[in-house]
Protein backbone atom coordinates (compact mmCIF):
# COMPACT_ATOMS: atom_id res chain seq x y z
CA UNK A 1 0.00 0.00 0.00
CA UNK A 2 1.51 3.09 -1.01
CA UNK A 3 1.89 6.49 1.38
CA UNK A 4 -0.57 8.51 -0.30
CA UNK A 5 0.02 12.29 1.91
CA UNK A 6 -3.76 13.09 1.37
CA UNK A 7 -5.02 9.71 2.36
CA UNK A 8 -7.47 9.39 5.88
CA UNK A 9 -5.13 8.95 9.26
CA UNK A 10 -8.07 6.94 9.99
CA UNK A 11 -8.34 4.70 6.65
CA UNK A 12 -4.59 4.04 6.62
CA UNK A 13 -4.59 3.15 9.98
CA UNK A 14 -7.38 0.40 9.97
CA UNK A 15 -5.92 -0.85 6.54
CA UNK A 16 -2.62 -1.69 8.33
CA UNK A 17 -4.65 -3.03 11.78
CA UNK A 18 -7.07 -5.02 9.25
CA UNK A 19 -3.78 -7.01 7.86
CA UNK A 20 -2.82 -10.57 8.92
CA UNK A 21 0.76 -11.41 8.65
CA UNK A 22 1.72 -14.47 9.80
CA UNK A 23 5.01 -13.43 11.35
CA UNK A 24 7.36 -15.20 13.87
CA UNK A 25 8.66 -12.96 16.71
CA UNK A 26 7.37 -10.98 19.11
CA UNK A 27 4.76 -8.12 18.72
CA UNK A 28 3.42 -6.02 21.42
CA UNK A 29 1.27 -2.33 21.94
CA UNK A 30 3.63 -1.38 25.02
CA UNK A 31 1.12 1.43 25.85
CA UNK A 32 -1.42 3.71 23.93
CA UNK A 33 -3.06 6.65 25.63
CA UNK A 34 -4.31 9.96 24.71
CA UNK A 35 -0.79 11.63 23.55
CA UNK A 36 0.75 9.13 22.29
CA UNK A 37 1.86 5.34 21.70
CA UNK A 38 4.67 2.76 22.09
CA UNK A 39 5.65 -0.70 20.48
CA UNK A 40 7.90 -3.25 20.29
CA UNK A 41 9.08 -5.87 17.74
CA UNK A 42 11.57 -8.25 18.24
CA UNK A 43 13.05 -11.15 16.58
CA UNK A 44 15.53 -13.58 16.48
CA UNK A 45 18.34 -14.01 13.65
CA UNK A 46 20.86 -16.74 13.04
CA UNK A 47 24.16 -14.16 12.01
CA UNK A 48 26.08 -11.66 14.04
CA UNK A 49 24.95 -8.81 15.11
CA UNK A 50 27.84 -6.39 13.02
CA UNK A 51 26.00 -8.76 9.81
CA UNK A 52 22.82 -7.55 11.37
CA UNK A 53 23.63 -3.88 12.15
CA UNK A 54 24.94 -4.03 8.13
CA UNK A 55 21.84 -4.72 6.33
CA UNK A 56 20.11 -2.48 9.15
CA UNK A 57 21.88 0.36 7.48
CA UNK A 58 20.52 -0.58 4.35
CA UNK A 59 16.82 0.08 4.34
CA UNK A 60 16.09 0.09 0.46
CA UNK A 61 17.51 -4.14 0.50
CA UNK A 62 14.76 -4.70 3.39
CA UNK A 63 12.19 -2.16 3.58
CA UNK A 64 8.71 -2.95 1.83
CA UNK A 65 8.37 -0.70 -1.65
CA UNK A 66 4.48 -0.56 -0.57
CA UNK A 67 5.44 1.27 2.62
CA UNK A 68 7.32 4.31 0.83
CA UNK A 69 5.67 7.33 -0.43
CA UNK A 70 7.52 6.36 -3.93
CA UNK A 71 6.40 3.34 -4.30
CA UNK A 72 9.89 2.26 -4.84
CA UNK A 73 12.32 0.65 -1.15
CA UNK A 74 15.25 1.26 -3.56
CA UNK A 75 15.13 5.14 -3.52
CA UNK A 76 15.31 5.27 0.99
CA UNK A 77 18.97 5.63 2.13
CA UNK A 78 20.00 5.94 5.13
CA UNK A 79 23.31 8.08 6.52
CA UNK A 80 25.10 6.64 9.16
CA UNK A 81 26.14 9.59 11.88
CA UNK A 82 24.37 11.65 14.46
CA UNK A 83 22.52 13.84 12.19
CA UNK A 84 22.24 11.39 9.19
CA UNK A 85 19.13 11.45 7.43
CA UNK A 86 16.96 8.26 6.73
CA UNK A 87 15.12 9.91 3.48
CA UNK A 88 13.61 9.15 0.45
CA UNK A 89 13.85 10.71 -3.13
CA UNK A 90 10.61 10.94 -5.06
CA UNK A 91 9.85 11.31 -8.74
CA UNK A 92 10.60 15.22 -9.85
CA UNK A 93 13.05 15.63 -7.71
CA UNK A 94 11.19 16.04 -4.29
CA UNK A 95 12.07 14.15 -1.35
CA UNK A 96 11.15 12.96 2.10
CA UNK A 97 12.77 13.10 5.75
CA UNK A 98 11.54 10.26 7.32
CA UNK A 99 13.56 10.25 10.61
CA UNK A 100 17.02 10.99 11.61
CA UNK A 101 20.04 9.59 12.99
CA UNK A 102 20.66 10.71 17.10
CA UNK A 103 22.65 7.47 18.03
CA UNK A 104 24.47 4.89 16.75
CA UNK A 105 26.55 2.43 18.49
CA UNK A 106 27.63 -0.11 15.58
CA UNK A 107 26.47 -3.50 16.32
CA UNK A 108 24.70 -2.48 18.83
CA UNK A 109 22.01 0.27 18.52
CA UNK A 110 20.39 2.58 15.86
CA UNK A 111 18.03 5.56 17.29
CA UNK A 112 16.33 7.38 15.10
CA UNK A 113 13.46 10.55 15.48
CA UNK A 114 11.19 11.43 13.39
CA UNK A 115 7.31 10.15 12.15
CA UNK A 116 7.08 7.80 9.85
CA UNK A 117 4.38 7.62 6.95
CA UNK A 118 1.30 9.20 8.19
CA UNK A 119 1.78 10.47 11.57
CA UNK A 120 4.39 13.01 9.38
CA UNK A 121 1.21 14.80 9.00
CA UNK A 122 0.64 15.08 12.59
CA UNK A 123 1.81 17.03 15.39
CA UNK A 124 3.93 14.40 16.95
CA UNK A 125 7.38 13.15 17.42
CA UNK A 126 8.78 9.74 17.52
CA UNK A 127 11.37 7.93 18.44
CA UNK A 128 12.76 4.41 17.08
CA UNK A 129 15.25 2.34 18.99
CA UNK A 130 16.68 -0.57 17.14
CA UNK A 131 18.83 -2.67 19.85
CA UNK A 132 20.67 -5.73 18.61
CA UNK A 133 21.85 -8.44 21.43
CA UNK A 134 24.35 -11.56 20.45
CA UNK A 135 22.60 -14.75 21.95
CA UNK A 136 24.41 -17.62 21.02
CA UNK A 137 24.83 -18.14 17.17
CA UNK A 138 22.74 -15.41 16.67
CA UNK A 139 21.05 -11.59 16.75
CA UNK A 140 18.20 -10.87 19.33
CA UNK A 141 16.67 -7.64 17.51
CA UNK A 142 14.48 -5.37 18.58
CA UNK A 143 12.52 -2.30 17.64
CA UNK A 144 10.80 0.04 19.70
CA UNK A 145 9.66 2.84 18.65
CA UNK A 146 7.35 5.49 20.99
CA UNK A 147 5.32 8.16 19.75
CA UNK A 148 4.06 11.20 21.26
CA UNK A 149 2.31 14.45 20.59
CA UNK A 150 -1.50 15.41 19.77
CA UNK A 151 -3.76 13.93 17.10
CA UNK A 152 -7.14 14.79 16.71
CA UNK A 153 -8.02 10.86 16.24
CA UNK A 154 -7.03 7.86 18.92
CA UNK A 155 -3.67 6.54 18.66
CA UNK A 156 -5.13 3.26 19.58
CA UNK A 157 -5.82 2.66 15.71
CA UNK A 158 -2.38 4.10 15.41
CA UNK A 159 -0.47 1.99 17.65
CA UNK A 160 -1.77 -0.87 16.22
CA UNK A 161 -1.57 -0.80 12.52
CA UNK A 162 2.22 0.86 13.41
CA UNK A 163 2.80 -2.05 14.92
CA UNK A 164 1.64 -4.09 12.17
CA UNK A 165 3.83 -1.74 9.78
CA UNK A 166 7.09 -2.64 11.95
CA UNK A 167 6.57 -6.17 12.54
CA UNK A 168 6.44 -6.65 8.59
CA UNK A 169 9.75 -4.45 7.87
CA UNK A 170 11.65 -6.69 11.16
CA UNK A 171 10.22 -9.92 9.08
CA UNK A 172 11.82 -8.46 5.55
CA UNK A 173 14.71 -7.48 7.58
CA UNK A 174 15.65 -10.97 9.08
CA UNK A 175 14.66 -12.41 5.37
CA UNK A 176 17.35 -10.42 4.36
CA UNK A 177 19.97 -11.57 6.53
CA UNK A 178 19.20 -15.16 6.88
CA UNK A 179 18.95 -15.70 2.95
Amino acid sequence: MRLAPDRSLTAWFAAFAACMFVRQGAAEVLSSGPNGFEVRETVRVSAAPQKVYAALLQPSRWWSSSHTFSGNAANLTLEAKAGGCWCESLPGGGSVEHMRVVYLAPAKTLRLRGALGPLQGLAVEGTMTWSLKASDEATDISVTYAVGGYSKEPFEAAAKGTDQVLGEQLQLLKKLIEG
